[in-house]
């Protein structure tokens, strides 16, 4: 049986490596590529693949999101995060979003094999950089939002708070969001309580963190 993968990173040599290395496995068929989080999601709806794997940092809309929100449509795709990220708040959050494993940008080809064969029978893959211990405090509900702020946000709050760091203005947010102004001011004022930085050019810093 053939697993049908989309790559969503938006790096094209990243994507470019993933295809080439992924092209010598026979039963593996690359049927797409997304340069971002809202192109990843149209190419779901679109090609139906069996697994994606999706980068974290990505413009228009982050791995993370994009991941929760394609799992809330299509619960039976599968989903690897692979990213550069070994810090416990990426491990965590990818988790909660419900993907399926989690491996780093610096994984050799013998681990992705792995990793996709893992998560397409319906188990869960984390790379052996990141401590085992994770997955028992996310099943426990340990490592929440006092130890990861953004975690207390809103799918919608982390999606303005994104835009900010890309420099977009109120205006071209609203726009993007098909939102009206004044509701994305009432979210940066919101983002702004809720992480206690009160002016935009803080919560730029703290975007471009996370």
């Amino acid at each position: 049986m053939r697993i049908r993968i989309l790559l969503a990173d938006d790096h094209a040599l990243v994507r470019q490596g993933l295809r080439s290395l992924l092209a010598g496995i026979d039963d593996f068929e690359v049927i797409g590529e997304a340069a971002n989080g809202r192109d990843a999601l149209g190419q779901i709806r679109k090609l139906a693949p069996d697994l994606v794997l999706m980068d974290v940092t990505m413009p228009e809309l982050n791995g993370l999101d994009a991941t929760a929100r394609a799992l809330h449509t299509q619960p039976d795709l599968k989903v690897i995060i692979v990213s550069m990220h070994a810090a416990e708040p990426y491990v965590l959050e990818a988790l909660r979003a419900g993907a399926a494993g989690y491996l780093l940008k610096d994984a050799d080809a013998g681990e992705l094999e792995r990793a996709i064969r893992t998560v397409a029978r319906g188990e869960r893959y984390l790379t052996l950089a990141v401590s085992h211990h994770l997955i028992d405090r996310f099943l426990h509900g340990e490592g929440t939002a006092r130890d990861n702020p953004t975690g207390t946000l809103t799918a919608r709050q982390r999606e303005v708070l994104q835009l900010v760091a890309e420099g977009r203005s109120t205006r071209e947010i609203a726009a993007r969001l098909h939102l009206s102004v004044k509701t994305i001011e009432t979210h940066r004022a919101q983002l702004m309580q809720r992480l206690d930085i009160y002016d935009v050019a803080g919560l730029t810093r703290y975007a471009l963190r996370i």
